[in-house]
């Protein structure tokens, strides 16, 4: 019942809700990161970050560095917490926590099956996927020829199953069907979640109703711009779009019939949470539109924590923590190339 969560939450989810609050508090500040700009070198950053809370992941990582080596290590935090917290989760926070890593196990199966597309090897690509996103059965992706292949041999016994009754086509997997493809199951991941959400009722519900409602949007916004000028037709897009967020249903039919990006804009300005996103952006220019809707994301993640009782601060830590990895390795990037007049382009601050 609303409102009652204080009475009971505690006996099983108060020692983790103190666990990820205190995860938080380790995230980098704004000091942090104008320190980790001015690095010349990415052992200037490997010895700025020693000092958080990444020192231990990174202390022995011997020179020279790369980028992907900091990614990689940052990464293996998050998992460890991860995975510290399920092994202490109780139901239903436990199936909550799981949730949250099925995004990932969808982008590892389309980097998968997109890499044996064009003949990757599977090793490499398998050194390229999200460790929170793994699953046992995930090598033997590189078998399948179609989705009905890929279904029956491997993902039949993964949580993904159940999102895959809406794409099995016979159809040979190419490039335009893999991204229809992981487009579907997202729709399919995000829509159950978002039930998931509902039946758990409370403060949990109505946070993660907005933080999934604003997932859903901007997923319909960026399918709606990537589809601009391709095959794809208004129907099939308006298939890919979420049954649920601020613009269902009448805003997905207008996004659906947008032939360019001032179009997109048009809809989206008539809804006031979205209009300041699209107010920031000039006429035409899409390169911003990402760094507009991660900002908007971290302001919406981060007021979550503002509020006690309820399971959206483990989504939103995770978030946050995923969008601080993003941050680390634009900055080195930046770093490595000799791009520093670049680093505050992609960088969005958290706190």
């Amino acid at each position: 019942m609303y409102g009652f969560e204080a009475l009971t939450f505690n006996i099983h989810g108060g020692y983790l809700e103190a666990i990820v609050r205190g995860h938080r508090s380790g995230l980098l500040t704004a000091a942090d990161y104008n320190n980790l700009c001015q690095c010349e070198t990415l052992d200037d950053i490997k010895m700025h970050l020693t000092a958080t809370e990444y020192g231990p992941y990174l202390q022995n990582e011997p020179s020279p560095l790369h980028t992907t080596t900091i990614v990689e290590k940052c990464t293996l935090k998050l998992v460890d917490e991860y995975k510290h917290m399920l092994c202490q989760a109780t139901e239903p926070l436990s199936t909550f926590l799981e949730y949250c890593t099925y995004g990932h196990m969808i982008d590892n199966v389309v980097l998968i099956v997109t890499g044996t597309l064009h003949e990757r090897d599977v090793q490499e690509l398998l050194e390229k996927c999200h460790p929170l996103g793994m699953f046992d059965s995930i090598a033997t992706l590189a078998v399948a020829q179609n989705m009905r292949e890929l279904y029956r041999l491997v993902l039949v016994d993964t949580p993904l199953a159940p999102y895959f009754s809406e794409c099995i086509t016979s159809e040979d997997l190419d490039d335009m069907n893999i991204e229809i493809m992981r487009n579907t199951l997202y729709k399919a991941y995000l829509e159950d979640f978002y039930r998931f959400c509902q039946k758990l009722g409370g403060a949990t519900a109505e946070i993660m109703s907005d933080l999934l409602a604003f997932e859903a949007d901007r997923r319909a916004v960026n399918i709606t711009i990537n589809s601009i000028g391709t095959e794809l037709t208004r129907d099939d897009r308006r298939k890919l779009y979420s049954n649920f967020g601020l613009l269902y249903p009448y805003g997905h039919e207008e996004l659906a019939v947008c032939e360019d990006l001032d179009q997109v804009r048009g809809v989206m300005e008539k809804y006031p949470p979205y209009q300041s996103i699209f107010s920031r952006l000039s006429y035409g220019e899409s390169q911003l539109l990402d760094k507009a809707f991660y900002e908007e994301e971290v302001k919406r993640l981060c007021l979550s924590f503002e509020q006690q009782f309820h399971y959206a601060v483990f989504f939103a830590y995770m978030r946050l923590r995923e969008q601080e990895i993003r941050n680390l390795m634009w900055i080195s990037e930046c770093v490595a190339q000799n791009q520093k007049s670049r680093v505050h382009d992609s960088v969005v601050f958290i706190f």
